[in-house]
């Protein structure tokens, strides 16, 4: 059985993964979900925040396990897993990218989400005071990322989600052929996404191709409206005994 790592992407914490660790787990699989510095329970100032940071934390857990994993990255969770998948390619057996940033050397997330006309997250931010961190108008947030989750999905995510740190989707990744080439890597797109256009997921993995691109056709947060279909694209990543 393999070790499911799970990147969350901006404002969230591993809370927002409840509904797809318990499935995994019940297939046998273990599976960790962290917080990322500043996010979820971590009280880490959003101001200590930078690529570097969420990039060493995932790359201490990868280092406490024993065998390569399964690293799953949501939104700006892939320039997450890239970066730890160039600094440990042997310690990742598949790249997840989950309506993720799937980035090429040199591309910093700012420079998608100017071009992405569709997205509803840029026209709904509100910057912090210092410039440092961001958050999402409260009243627009289940247009933006639930559309098709549950009222009960959606009050649980307004009252978890913290300021983004901004210095992270600045930076441009880097990732070369001999290192995070080498680990073959898969995309689940989402069909309906108002957060990251499907189109723009689409010109993120063709010139990066995957050896699988799985659909969904859910919003942004599909770990929420559909953690059955989800948890069933990441088992078929793993060979039937």
């Amino acid at each position: 059985m393999s070790t499911f790592v799970l990147v969350h992407g901006s404002w969230y914490g591993g809370w927002c993964w409840y509904k797809v660790v318990p499935r995994l787990k019940k297939a046998g699989h273990k599976v960790v979900a962290p917080d990322l510095p500043s996010l979820g329970r971590d009280r880490t100032p959003v101001s200590d925040i930078s690529l570097e940071t969420w990039t060493n934390t995932i790359c201490r857990i990868l280092d406490d396990q024993a065998e390569p994993v399964i690293l799953v990255g949501h939104s700006r969770g892939g320039i997450i897993i890239s970066q730890a998948a160039e600094r440990r390619p042997e310690k990742v057996k598949t790249l997840v990218y989950l309506a993720a940033f799937l980035l090429r050397d040199g591309q910093a997330i700012m420079q998608i989400l100017q071009e992405d006309t569709i997205s509803l997250v840029r026209p709904n931010l509100v910057m912090s005071e210092d410039q440092v961190s961001a958050t999402v108008r409260e009243e627009a947030t289940r247009e933006v990322f639930y559309g098709e989750c549950s009222d009960e999905d959606v009050a649980l995510a307004r009252s978890l989600l913290q300021p983004e740190a901004l210095a992270p989707i600045a930076t441009p990744v880097h990732v070369t052929d001999a290192n995070f080439g080498r680990v073959p890597r898969v995309y689940v797109e989402c069909r309906r996404d108002k957060a990251l256009a499907p189109a723009v997921q689409q010109k993120m993995y063709t010139p990066l191709p995957c050896q699988r691109v799985m659909s969904i056709e859910k919003d942004h947060s599909c770990f929420f409206s559909a953690p059955e279909e989800l948890t069933a694209h990441l088992l078929s990543l793993e060979p039937e005994r």
